[in-house]
C-alpha cells in the first residue's frame, strides 16, 4: 500500500523485523561487555516528575527550554517523558537507598528515550539508548575503564575506525566560575554576531557558546578564552592521568578543548565519539563525569561518570559499514502436511523440534503441498519434513534436505534424534533456560 490511512508521527518510526537484527545484536554486545565489568542493569521509568530533568540537566538547557515532551496528570502534577538517562538513574540511586550499597555502584541501561527535536539522519523524537554509570569513585582510572568499555563496544559492533574520542577537561565547579565571567566580558559587545540561542545563554550558561553548532559562534568560539588557563593544579592533574590511562589501555583521542557537552551536569572528563566524516553533527555517543549531581539532587557529595549511545545513529554506520549481524532466527525444519490424520502428528513434532531449540515452522493453515514447499522456498528453511496419509500409515516420514534438493523416507519414531543431530542443539531452549 503507497499511501495507508494511518501513519506513525513525525520523528518517530517502527523497528522492523530486520532492524531489530541489529538491536538485538548492539544489546547482546552491550549487555557482554557491562557484565563483565560487573554492572548491573536498572530500568527507570519513561517518564520523570519534570522537576528530575529542570534540576539535573539544568534549566537553561536546549533539552529542557527546547526539547521536552511535557504532560499533566489529571490532578495538575507536571511530567515529562525521559530525554535522557543519568537524571532517572540518579534519582532512583537516592530513593532506593543504593549509596550504601559497596562503592563503586555500577549500573547499566537499554531504554527508549524522547525529546522534540527536528528529525534528521540518524535522530529521531523517539529514539533508544544504551548507557552506564558507575557512582562513588573519583579516580581517574574509573575514567579511563567507561572510556575503555564504550570503544570496546564500537569495536565490537565494527565502527570503531569510523569514529573519533574527542576528550577534554572542564574542570570543577569553582574553575568555571572565573572562566564564566572571562567568557561574558569576552563576548560582550559581540552579541549582534551570535545566534538568537546564543544570545540567551551568554548570561544564563555562557559555556555553551562553545558547543552551538553555528558557523558565526563557532568562529567566535575559536577565539574565545580557554579554559585550560584557569583550571586547578587539581583538575590538571585529574586530566594528566586519565590521558595517561588512555595511552597504557591503547584508546587513541584527540584533545578537543571546545567540547563541553550540553547538560549543566558535567564536571572534569568530558568525551564524545565521532564521525571522521561529518564530525560533531552526528556523534554516535559521549558522556563524562557529573560529580555534583547528586549532591544537586538531594544527596551526599557522590562523585560520578556515565557515557550513553544512541542505537538508531550506531545501526546507521554499521549499515554504512556494510555490517550485517548474524541472524540465528533462520529456520531450521519447515514442517509439511497432508490430511487431517497427518496434521494431527504434525504439532506435537513441531513442539518437540522448539523444544530442543530447534526453529521449527509449520504451515498447518495451508491444504497445497506445493503451497507448502513455496513457503518453505522463501523462509531459506535447511530442512523440510514432510508428512502425508501414507507416511502416517507407514510410520515414516520425508527428510528433504532443502539446500541440496535432495530426500528420503526415513522412520518417523527417531526423527526428532535425527534432526538434533544433524542442526546441533547450540541453541536456547526451554530445557537450558536458566543457563544462559
Amino acid at each position: 500500500m503507497s499511501n495507508p490511512k494511518y501513519q506513525s508521527p513525525k520523528g518517530v518510526h517502527d523497528i522492523l523485523p530486520d532492524d531489530h537484527l541489529y538491536f538485538s545484536f548492539i544489546k547482546k554486545v552491550v549487555r557482554h561487555h557491562c557484565r563483565r565489568a560487573g554492572f548491573r542493569r536498572i530500568s527507570t521509568p519513561m517518564f520523570e516528575n519534570v522537576e528530575v530533568f529542570k534540576r539535573s540537566i539544568g534549566e537553561s538547557s536546549d533539552i529542557v527550554e527546547k526539547e521536552m515532551f511535557l504532560f499533566e496528570s489529571k490532578s495538575g502534577k507536571k511530567f515529562a517523558l525521559k530525554p535522557e538517562g543519568t537524571a532517572g538513574v540518579v534519582r532512583a540511586y537516592l530513593e532506593h537507598g543504593m549509596s550504601n550499597l559497596p562503592k563503586p555502584v555500577e549500573l547499566y541501561y537499554i531504554e527508549p528515550h524522547f525529546r522534540y527535536n527536528r528529525p534528521q539522519k540518524g535522530r529521531y523524537r523517539q529514539f533508544h539508548q544504551f548507557g552506564f554509570e558507575v557512582l562513588g569513585e573519583s579516580d581517574p582510572a574509573i575514567d579511563a575503564q567507561v572510556i575503555y568499555i564504550s570503544h570496546r563496544i564500537n569495536q565490537d559492533l565494527g565502527i570503531a575506525d569510523r569514529l573519533t574520542l574527542q576528550l577534554n577537561t572542564i574542570g570543577s565547579q569553582e574553575d568555571r566560575k572565573q572562566f564564566r565571567e572571562d567568557l561574558i566580558n569576552y563576548y560582550t559587545g559581540k552579541e549582534r554576531s551570535l545566534c538568537e540561542d546564543c544570545k540567551r545563554r551568554l548570561h544564563e550558561n555562557p559555556m555553551r557558546l562553545l558547543d552551538c553548532k553555528e558557523e558565526d559562534c563557532q568562529i567566535l568560539a575559536s577565539m574565545s578564552p580557554k579554559l585550560e588557563s584557569v583550571l586547578s593544579e587539581e583538575s590538571k592533574k585529574h586530566f594528566e592521568l586519565l590521558k595517561e590511562y588512555l595511552d597504557e589501555l591503547g584508546v587513541k583521542y584527540e584533545l578537543n578543548s571546545m567540547l563541553v557537552r550540553g547538560l549543566d551536569y558535567y564536571t572534569h572528563t568530558v568525551f564524545e565519539f565521532w564521525s571522521k566524516h561529518e564530525g560533531s553533527q552526528n556523534a554516535t555517543g559521549g558522556g563524562g563525569r557529573y560529580d555534583g549531581l547528586v549532591k544537586l539532587m538531594g544527596g551526599q557529595d557522590t562523585p560520578a561518570i556515565g557515557y550513553a549511545a544512541g542505537i538508531e545513529r550506531t545501526i546507521l554506520y554499521m549499515k554504512e559499514a556494510g555490517i550485517r549481524p548474524p541472524n540465528k532466527d533462520k529456520v531450521d525444519i519447515f514442517v509439511a502436511q497432508l490430511g487431517l490424520v497427518a496434521k494431527k502428528k504434525s504439532l506435537p513434532l513441531i513442539n518437540k523440534l522448539r523444544d530442543h531449540g530447534i526453529i521449527t515452522v509449520g504451515a498447518v493453515g495451508k491444504s497445497s503441498m506445493s503451497g507448502q514447499m513455496g513457503l518453505a522456498d522463501k523462509l531459506n528453511a535447511k530442512y523440510s519434513l514432510i508428512l502425508g496419509q501414507i507416511e502416517v500409515q507407514e510410520g515414516t516420514i520425508i527428510l528433504r534436505n532443502m539446500e541440496r534438493g535432495s530426500q528420503e523416507t526415513v522412520p518417523f519414531d527417531g526423527i526428532v534424534d535425527k534432526m538434533v543431530e544433524l542442526l546441533g542443539e547450540k541453541k536456547l531452549s526451554s530445557k537450558n533456560l536458566w543457563e544462559e
